[in-house]
């Protein structure tokens, strides 16, 4: 373990001299920041960014709305930090579009944003309105078609992709672990069923198999997440089978089967910490191609469901905009998915020239 230790520091020390990877790695580490406080982070802290206002639809990158805050008829229960870090804050207030306002008595006139030259009057009582009853918001991408801003969804849509990725690897790596070391080990029969049970799921599409598995599922947030888990632990499997295979054959094991060690204690507690470096590296990997499948699985609509934001939905619900008035809808979150997945391939790569495991993949 001291060993291990001391490779890891040494790869630390490579791995900082790769300017990419530091740059992918500070990319990775900014989107998690982003991931969890999105909703501090989002000018729109409502939840799942799905603040719906029809009139402001379509509206292009940097412009500016105006809006009177009028009170809910029902109030929701305002949020603590706990609840807005997890699911946002729910709005206490409608937004209304204006052009103009003027107060008269206790009451307030507003002159409410229709469409382009066309507005309608309306009036309110001063005690329906909020605290600060006049607000003015500009949305730095647009909104899309139902007046959401897009910035706001970006954000929140930074978790789901996250998530994505995370719950894959560990689903991948704790199966791939698993079954790549029990048949490497043990070989024999044991490796034969199992090669054979990775050679059938290899052979089946990977898009195919997590519509499969999604349509079993059913469609949702923690669905997606399992079936594209399910269908990527076979490269690992492959790998670790490999390299249990050349480990196991080494003096130290040979010394922790003279003293009598458990099977399971040899290969969790002496093969896996020895193995780890290729293992990091494939993880890095999937994580990228995880979210490049979610995002497809979205776009295809048997991924994440409406109104949670998510790229490859806004890229769906947005794309016939790329070739009208606002390509900024579909392309922001194209561009998201693209740096994202860089960033991970550059880490990927600087991790594996770092712990040299060039040519054991």
């Amino acid at each position: 373990m001291q060993l291990f230790s001391i490779s890891g520091q040494a790869g630390w020390k490579r791995l900082k001299k790769n300017k990419g990877a530091v740059a992918g790695l500070c990319v990775i580490l900014f989107s998690i920041f982003v991931a969890v406080f999105c909703y501090f982070l989002a000018e729109d802290s409502s939840p799942n960014a799905n603040r719906i206002i029809l009139e402001i639809g379509g509206a292009k990158p940097g412009s500016r709305q105006t809006f009177l805050k009028v009170k809910k008829e029902q109030q929701p229960v305002p949020a603590g930090f706990l609840q807005q870090l997890i699911g946002g804050r729910p709005d206490q207030s409608d937004y209304i579009p204006i052009t103009g306002y003027r107060y008269t008595g206790d009451s307030v006139l507003i002159d409410k944003y229709i469409d382009e030259g066309l507005t309608e009057t309306m009036r309110f009582a001063k005690a329906q309105l909020a605290s600060e009853p006049v607000v003015t918001k500009t949305f730095w991408l647009g909104t899309d078609s139902y007046g959401r801003d897009i910035l706001s969804r970006l954000i929140v849509g930074t978790r789901v992709s996250l998530s994505v990725g995370m719950i894959t690897v560990l689903i991948s790596i704790s199966i791939g672990l698993i079954l790549g070391s029990l048949a490497g080990f043990y070989r024999g029969r044991i490796d034969e069923i199992i090669m054979w049970f990775i050679n059938v799921i290899w052979s089946i599409p990977t898009l195919l198999l997590v519509f499969a598995i999604t349509l079993a599922l059913g469609k949702g947030f923690w669905q997606v997440f399992i079936a594209v888990g399910l269908t990527m632990w076979v490269n690992v499997a492959r790998l670790v089978r490999g390299q249990v295979l050349a480990v196991r054959a080494l003096e130290y094991i040979e010394a922790t089967r003279a003293l009598g060690f458990r099977n399971a204690r040899i290969i969790a507690g002496h093969i896996w910490p020895n193995i780890m470096g290729p293992v990091l590296v494939i993880a890095a990997a999937n994580f990228a191609s995880a979210i490049v499948i979610e995002a497809g699985l979205s776009f295809l609509g048997v991924g994440v469901q409406p109104p949670q934001p998510s790229w490859g939905l806004m890229i769906k619900e947005n794309y016939n905009f790329i070739i009208t008035q606002n390509p900024m809808l579909a392309l922001a979150p194209g561009f998201a998915i693209m740096l994202l997945v860089l960033a991970f391939n550059l880490f990927g790569n600087g991790l594996r020239d770092a712990l040299n495991v060039r040519g054991k993949l």
